[in-house]
């Protein structure tokens, strides 16, 4: 099998199991996504639902964020994580929204990624589920998938971005970044992992992986 009948294969099969793909973050508009897709660093976004009603119900926009203690947001999100880290993160990127951006959410991937705690994968994220701009956001579960299927060489996450982006038609890159993180929960977790059990290991997956069960 080439390698273009295999990532055909991958679409077809992730296609069968997730025709819809829901953004998993709840939020109401962009600045409520970019805060949302923030805090899930280093974090569930089940646990990043649970906290967010609290957090937008004291300030949902730069306005109102602005408005608030760093100390307070920090409290809200501290099942999160790294809350003061994030909580100042959120604070300075509110300014900054309202100082050079009118108080909006820019879809421009250079204008996000300079702002605080907004790195590349947050800022690929918004622009694809907030602003349906094409892009391949690449967390660690990506990553640890398309090593696992040989589509990468698993060096790092940019290498991979871009060889995810190489194979995959552009106009399916939003909803595969999805598809993929909601078979790696499913099918393909980082521990107890059954490479024989995996509808896409089990055909594509590296024989490092089978090495395991022997």
């Amino acid at each position: 099998m080439t390698k273009a009948e295999k990532v055909t294969e991958i679409i077809r099969i992730l296609e069968s199991y997730y025709p819809e793909t829901p953004v998993p973050l709840d939020h109401q508009d962009h600045y409520t996504l970019l805060v949302a897709v923030l805090l899930s660093a280093q974090c569930t976004d089940v646990r990043v639902n649970q906290v967010t009603p609290a957090l937008f119900k004291m300030a949902a926009t730069p306005q109102e964020m602005v408005k608030q203690k760093v100390s307070d947001i920090a409290a809200i999100i501290r099942p999160c994580g790294l809350s003061p880290r994030k909580s100042k993160a959120i604070f300075e990127l509110s300014k900054i929204l309202l100082e050079q951006h009118d108080g909006k959410v820019p879809n421009d991937m250079a204008a996000l990624e300079a702002l605080p705690g907004v790195g590349h994968k947050t800022a690929s994220v918004v622009v694809s589920q907030g602003f349906g701009v094409p892009a391949f956001p690449v967390d660690t579960h990506i990553h640890r998938l398309a090593w696992r299927w040989g589509l990468s060489t698993g060096k790092n996450v940019v290498k991979t971005e871009k060889d995810l982006k190489r194979l995959f038609p552009k106009e399916l890159w939003n909803k595969l970044h999805l598809q993929i993180i909601f078979f790696g929960r499913e099918f393909c977790p980082a521990r107890g992992h059954q490479p024989l059990d995996c509808p896409i290991c089990s055909k594509f997956g590296r024989k490092a992986l089978f090495k395991q069960l022997q």
